[in-house]
């Protein structure tokens, strides 16, 4: 019996190996592989599958017959311009009728993005929720992407999770609550100048694994974007990622001016802190809530929710200290309805509009990455050690300034704040959600602290 034992194993590998590795491509033919959404060309040159964009085209996609649910996805891209755009569909879908009748593929897609931002490996999701890993979240992955030269893409997408690397550098982490499986597909983006047309992509070396899985290790510091609701995943609380709102309970805060939650103004439910409508004035309802604990440096992710006219923040540094009448003092990310309520146009060069740091320094933002009054934004403040200070909105950082530099002191002296002495400039502070009387909603509220 010994004999067979070893051709037997040998057979089981090969077989193991035959079904983990799934050719979607045969180098010579576009066979398992359609054309959908616009009109660019796509053919096969020389063992490449080789894109040319067309003038006036929407978005078009190379689309494979077969779907996928959890795989292991490599290949090399190199596009010729950092005029053009691309990028690889996972687990995507088709609408026939999308796009007035022209059809509409939509899923998320690996950014190739060689332009001046440099997002390539970022997660995008076509045709739905627009950017979800903009790669303001990982700049220092922003030079992996070499223009003209063909670069190394792996993607994962296991589980409800997908991450990207470009040349072995890890680039984004999303996970997700949508899309168990679609089709993978190829991208050449839409082109409306001449001088676009005519540029090409290039993708080669496929290999695509779907069983036997094993993900690479990704950096403890990279950020996630975690969509599942008011959770973190091992992997960040292994990074020191930890939740201040679980989703049930106001355990870890407390009212701004009392020793316990407030009886009133809040309402914590449904899975998140609801400030109820009151005055439309500060501290008008149940009040400001601060975290039981103080910060010092520190990674804080929130997710909020607007009704038309809102007003709030989201405040840090806050010491409790200063005398106040109205909402306690600190440094204010502005959560606000920029269009409708009428603080958007006080302050000083739009200094209290949305993801501004209050009455201080602008959010320098782009209105798409602003998702609409009733939708939920994503907001994260960073403080390093060093006291560099950075505000996201939807992943897209739109300011940073140096907590207590010459250039802070002086907008505090022309600020509303010039007369708390050394204002924002405490070694430590609690963390604040305010109650401005606007119904506004509150979720996903984790912090890591920095050393």
């Amino acid at each position: 019996m010994k004999k067979y034992i070893y051709p037997i194993i040998l057979l089981l590998a090969t077989a193991s190996l035959t079904q983990a590795q799934i050719k979607i491509f045969d180098g010579k033919t576009l066979k398992g592989w359609k054309r959908l959404a616009g009109t660019a060309d796509y053919n096969v040159e020389d063992g490449v599958i080789v894109g040319t964009t067309v003038l006036n085209s929407g978005n078009t996609f190379l689309v494979t017959e077969k779907e996928y649910g959890d795989f292991i996805l490599e290949l090399d891209a190199k596009i010729e311009s950092k005029l053009s755009n691309s990028g690889v569909q996972t687990r995507s879908h088709y609408n026939p009728a999308g796009h007035d009748g022209k059809g509409l593929v939509y899923g998320r897609q690996f950014e190739i993005d060689p332009s001046d931002r440099k997002w390539t490996g970022g997660i995008y999701d076509e045709g739905r929720r627009d950017w979800l890993y903009p790669l303001d979240l990982n700049a220092a992955a922003k030079d992996a992407f070499k223009v003209g030269e063909y670069n190394h893409i792996r993607i994962e997408c296991i589980g409800n999770e997908m991450k990207t690397w470009v040349n072995g550098i890890p680039t984004a982490d999303v996970v997700d609550t949508i899309d168990t499986k679609g089709f993978i597909a190829l991208q050449v983006h839409a082109v409306t100048d001449q001088k676009q047309a005519g540029k090409k992509v290039y993708f080669k070396n496929f290999n695509l694994q779907t069983v036997n899985l094993k993900s690479k290790p990704f950096p403890k510091d990279v950020y996630v974007v975690n969509l599942q609701p008011n959770s973190i995943t091992p992997a960040e609380k292994a990074a020191g990622w930890k939740l201040l709102y679980d989703g049930k309970n106001n355990t870890g805060w407390h009212g701004a001016t009392l020793k316990s939650f407030p009886d009133h103004g809040w309402e914590v439910a449904n899975g998140t802190m609801h400030v109820l409508p009151s005055a439309g004035k500060e501290e008008s309802g149940g009040g400001d809530i601060v975290t039981n604990d103080n910060y010092s440096a520190f990674d804080l992710s929130f997710e909020f929710k607007l009704t038309p006219g809102a007003n709030s923040g989201v405040k840090y540094f806050v010491t409790l200290s200063e005398v106040t009448t109205g909402s306690a003092i600190g440094l204010e990310y502005q959560v606000l309805d920029d269009k409708l309520h009428p603080d958007a146009k006080l302050g000083r060069d739009g200094d209290r509009t949305l993801a501004s740091l209050y009455d201080l320094i602008k959010a320098n933002k782009q209105e798409r990455f602003v998702h609409p009054i009733g939708a939920w934004n994503t907001g994260r403040v960073v403080v390093y050690p060093n006291n560099h200070v950075e505000h996201y909105l939807n992943g897209v950082k739109v300011l940073e300034y140096e907590r207590g530099s010459k250039a802070y002191k002086d907008l505090v002296a022309m600020s509303k704040y010039t007369i708390w002495k050394n204002f924002g400039e405490a070694p430590q502070g609690h963390l604040l959600l305010q109650d401005h009387g606007n119904e506004v909603f509150f979720r996903s509220i984790k912090v890591k602290e920095l050393k």
